[in-house]
């Protein structure tokens, strides 16, 4: 009886060090696509505002729709890293008209030494994807720069040396798969 309890026990530790390997690497491919697709919204945000000079222009980048030259793939890899894994893929995507990153990452840690047969030494493989989802649009009708976004409209002034709208204002990054 105690023997069956002693295995019962190490049974339910491998489970929970399996389990622990499976969140750990779920947690890195999330940190990794949304880092993929926060490099993209920084782009896209400094393309908005390098063409505040030009307003029939800044629809196209507030609708993500500029043309973004950066890799988010080596921020995925960066941060994959971060967290103890290494990228097995990073692919650009788009979901529901929104471009992203879909990551699967591998970790570099795993269950460990068990007492259960075939459970030891197991890593875990995981994948997220991450999207942006523009926020704003331009008052075409106004003679100001006036942006309409969820949470706050924006009056911009092209000549102001500091604009006061922030990336997150304009575009959120949200994990969907």
């Amino acid at each position: 009886m105690v023997g069956l309890l002693l295995f019962a026990a190490f049974a339910f530790f491998a489970v929970a060090q399996a389990g622990d390997v499976r969140n750990r690497g779920q947690s890195a491919a999330d940190a990794a696509a949304l880092a993929a697709a926060q490099d993209d919204r920084e782009q896209l945000y400094d393309g908005f505002l390098d063409a505040l000079e030009d307003k029939d222009a800044l629809q196209d980048w507030l609708d993500g729709l500029g043309d973004i030259t950066g890799d988010g793939c080596a921020e995925a890899d960066r941060f994959a890293g971060r967290n103890d894994a290494d990228v097995l893929s990073c692919e650009q995507v788009a979901r529901n008209g929104d471009d992203g990153y879909t990551v699967r990452i591998r970790t570099r840690f795993d269950t460990g030494k068990t007492f259960v047969p075939g459970t030891g030494g197991k890593k875990a493989e995981a994948s997220a994807t991450a999207v942006i989802k523009p926020l704003c649009e331009i008052d075409e009708d106004a003679d100001e720069i006036e942006i309409g976004c969820a949470e706050e409209d924006f009056t911009l002034d092209p000549d102001a040396d500091d604009v006061e709208v922030e990336p997150s204002d304009l575009f959120s990054v949200v994990l969907v798969d």
